[in-house]
């Protein structure tokens, strides 16, 4: 967008008084918060909205309705951003009618992509590695502006069509090996860029939960069930009922999203879920249904940190306060600390690297003030002066990161100031 809406105008024009006594804060705020607007977003002459991820020019459905979270606030009294916004769940859901296992796509049908996969390919699609979230984020997203705005109309026969997709392809994906149609393998490439076992991943169990070839990360499962995305994925059938029931009066498709969300929370709550000896119980990362576990968790949300700000359960669960305390300790192998910084990181990112996302995650999941404003210290700190968020960084060295361009990570710390702006949290300290 060459001219930013004016609602982000004013609110950025409110940031210069609101946060006037923190100027290394404003200034990030000031770059961060209209990022996405400025550099990753097209709108099209079919009314729908293209949002590349930064510095890769594609879109993926994950990212780009994490990048533009921050503005539904604001969406209800300002036109530019209903266009945008409904833009972006309209292209979303024409994705999905492409190929609902896709997590990646081009503006046009022109064969552009990552790497020559041995999967479906399509002239539309990037990148075919197959993420739960990745069909969440569209629900989510188009539900949130629902009730943000009032607006009803991206709820119409195409986006009802892809939800009984997206409901179809979960299903199959409970019993992965006996039903699924999906294969991918990538030639020459590291171990977590690929599935095992002929293109299938690693065998599971049947638990009721849905299988995820890849994770939030885009690196692959070591155990096909993804415990934070089938929590999403929960919260997401849940807000297909209350969509089908308010908006569409379809009890049918009440009754099949309520039916398939029991099944997946059975599944989580039966077999996503470890008896710690130091945290208690807590949340498996990832499960196979035959037993084994993977006790960790990756900075990349849907994670275990995230669940209250994904709305599966609150703070005051005492299973997700128990994992809380293990994902932010050195029992969880990808959490790190450094000179400069501690958090979380991913294994998709250079040892012992931190990311932003896990950081403002931290805090907008935290009941602590104390705790916030740490986090918000360490984000300040680990800018390497650029005034933007990236993809990881040292903690001992945060001139040294990856991804300069990362939009995500952007929008994700502007909403972290906004919210800390709104519960006036910066003007007592």
């Amino acid at each position: 967008m060459t001219k930013l809406p004016a609602s982000v105008a004013e609110l950025l024009k409110e940031a210069e008084s609101a946060l006037a006594g923190h100027p290394k804060l404003l200034g990030m705020f000031l770059k961060c918060y209209p990022n996405t607007l400025e550099t990753t977003t097209k709108l099209l002459e079919d009314q729908t909205a293209f949002v590349i991820t930064g510095d890769i020019p594609a879109m993926w459905l994950r990212d780009s309705s994490a990048q533009v979270r921050h503005y539904l606030p604001l969406a209800a009294q300002d036109v530019e951003l209903q266009r945008l916004l409904e833009g972006l769940i309209r292209r979303q859901i024409a994705y999905i009618h492409i190929d609902p296992y896709a997590n990646a796509f081009n503006e046009e049908a022109n064969d552009n992509r990552y790497d020559v996969d041995l999967t479906e390919l399509d002239p539309w699609v990037w990148e075919r590695k197959y993420e739960i979230d990745s069909l969440c984020y569209p629900i989510q997203l188009a539900y949130l502006y629902w009730k943000e705005t009032g607006k009803a109309g991206v709820f119409d026969d195409s986006f009802r069509a892809a939800v009984h997709k997206i409901m179809d392809l979960w299903r199959t994906e409970q019993r992965h090996a006996e039903q699924s149609p999906y294969r991918f393998e990538r030639i020459d490439c590291p171990p977590s860029d690929t599935l095992r076992n002929n293109r299938m991943g690693m065998p599971v169990n049947y638990t009721g939960m849905t299988w995820s070839g890849f994770r939030p990360s885009d690196d692959a499962c070591a155990f096909g069930y993804h415990i934070p995305s089938n929590m999403f994925a929960v919260v997401v059938l849940r807000y297909i009922g209350e969509i089908a029931a308010d908006v569409w009066g379809d009890a049918e498709t009440v009754r099949r999203a309520e039916a398939l969300r029991e099944e997946i929370d059975y599944g989580i709550q039966t077999y996503g879920t470890y008896i710690h000896p130091v945290y208690g119980k807590i949340y498996a990362y990832e499960t196979d249904g035959f037993g084994n576990r993977n006790l960790m968790d990756d900075a990349n949300v849907p994670s275990l940190l995230s669940i209250p700000y994904l709305g599966y359960t609150t703070f005051e669960d005492a299973t997700y306060r128990n994992t809380r305390k293990f994902v932010l300790s050195q029992d969880n192998p990808y959490y790190h600390e450094g000179k400069f910084s501690k958090g979380i990181g991913s294994p998709h990112t250079p040892a012992g690297y931190i990311w932003p996302i896990g950081l403002a995650m931290q805090a907008l999941t935290a009941q602590e003030d104390g705790e916030i404003l740490e986090v918000l210290d360490m984000l300040q700190g680990t800018d390497a002066g650029t005034g933007y968020m990236h993809e990881g960084f040292d903690p001992n060295e945060p001139e040294n990161y990856t991804r300069p361009w990362f939009a995500w990570a952007n929008s994700l710390f502007a909403e972290l100031i906004f919210r800390t702006m709104n519960k006036g949290l910066l003007n007592k300290s």
